[in-house]
């Protein structure tokens, strides 16, 4: 029995390596241990420093289900779909994330050495590429809603957010770019640590979200753990940046009950100086990577009411609008003015 798992184990070990191999994946850049751990935890790598992976509204959306929050917040269609993202590495390890951080299996920062980029075509064509192959397990299921089936072979919407800080990746405008070429709208998340980054960019998402884990420096210290000094000195220079960027613009605060879900006077104040259209007050939640030994459990995470009770006093100290909510996502969204308001849902092409 002992020979046989063994056996196993091998087999598995040898069909990730071929895995990795023909992907390109572990060149000195991502360790064994953390690409096989990504693929066990079902990221489809793609070149040496990308990844695509099915969120469950993805899922769920196909077996026409429920939908994602941002269905029901800017329209986009959960099932077209791509969440991906160009760079797997961080400069910080939130304690409430949900990926996986290299820390978290005993992986040091200085043992992820700086990869040699890839192209932004590779990488549209990786990242559709391995989105068509995830959708095609639903095909013979006889739950999938045959329409919606057809339609996430043909994706309309990129979400460049799925691990890692994506600004790190030199060839972001570009990858942004192609995407908008093909037709397809682009959402951007950040942490907001590298401005010169974004204040570089020389084409813009459809939306661009930033990360706000906290209303001062030591709260941001203790939640986020940041991996370089000027984290939130960077953090503030991407606020103050944010008035003059001319594109959709999104504060995400993700609360973590006794640790950054407080002063609300404090966040506010970082609202008003950013001047976003939206905010989206979204609790934690406690999976994957937030169950690592990060001193987090169950009950950190906010009740939907709490969070209704904090996006409320936010909205006071604002004047932003409560606009909509999604109870399932424990989430709600506040908007600047009637006008963005108005605008919030996404034009499809």
């Amino acid at each position: 029995m002992k020979q046989e798992l063994h056996a196993m184990k091998q087999g598995l070990k040898a069909h990730v390596n071929r895995v990795r191999m023909s992907l390109g994946v572990g060149m000195g850049y991502l360790p064994d241990a953390l690409s096989t751990q990504l693929m066990k935890q079902h990221y489809h790598l793609v070149g040496k420093h990308s990844a695509v992976k099915a969120c469950k509204w993805l899922r769920e959306s196909i077996l026409g289900r429920r939908t994602c929050y941002k269905n029901t917040f800017y329209g986009i269609d959960s099932w077209r779909c791509v969440q991906c993202s160009p760079v797997i590495g961080c400069n910080l390890c939130c304690r409430f994330c949900w990926r996986i951080s290299p820390e978290d299996i005993g992986i040091k920062w200085d043992e992820m050495s700086e990869p040699v980029w890839d192209e932004p075509e590779l990488l549209v064509e990786g990242f559709l590429k391995e989105q068509r192959r995830i959708v095609s397990g639903y095909k013979g299921n006889p739950k999938a809603d045959r329409k919606r089936w057809e339609e996430a072979n043909r994706p309309a919407h990129v979400a460049i957010s799925l691990i890692g800080e994506i600004t790190m990746y030199p060839f972001l405008s570009e990858l942004i770019d192609k995407f908008h070429r093909a037709g397809m709208s682009t959402f951007v998340v950040t942490n907001g640590t590298l401005p010169e980054k974004i204040e570089n960019l020389s084409t813009l998402p459809t939306q661009l979200y930033m990360s706000l884990e906290a209303p001062d420096e030591e709260t941001y210290r203790k939640t986020c753990r940041p991996k370089i000094k000027i984290a939130w000195e960077g953090v503030n220079r991407t606020l103050e940046l944010f008035p003059s960027i001319k594109t959709r613009k999104v504060l995400r605060l993700t609360l973590v009950d006794g640790l950054n879900m407080l002063n609300p006077e404090g966040y506010a104040k970082l609202i008003l100086k950013a001047e976003p259209d939206y905010v989206e007050p979204k609790s934690f939640v406690f999976v994957g990577g937030s169950r690592y030994n990060r001193g987090l459990e169950l009950g950190n995470m906010p009740k939907h009411e709490e969070i209704r009770e904090f996006a409320g006093k936010l909205s006071k100290e604002t004047g932003y609008m409560v606009s909509d909510e999604r109870a399932d996502s424990r989430v709600v969204l506040l908007c600047k003015d009637r006008e963005a308001e108005k605008k919030r849902f996404i034009q499809k092409k």
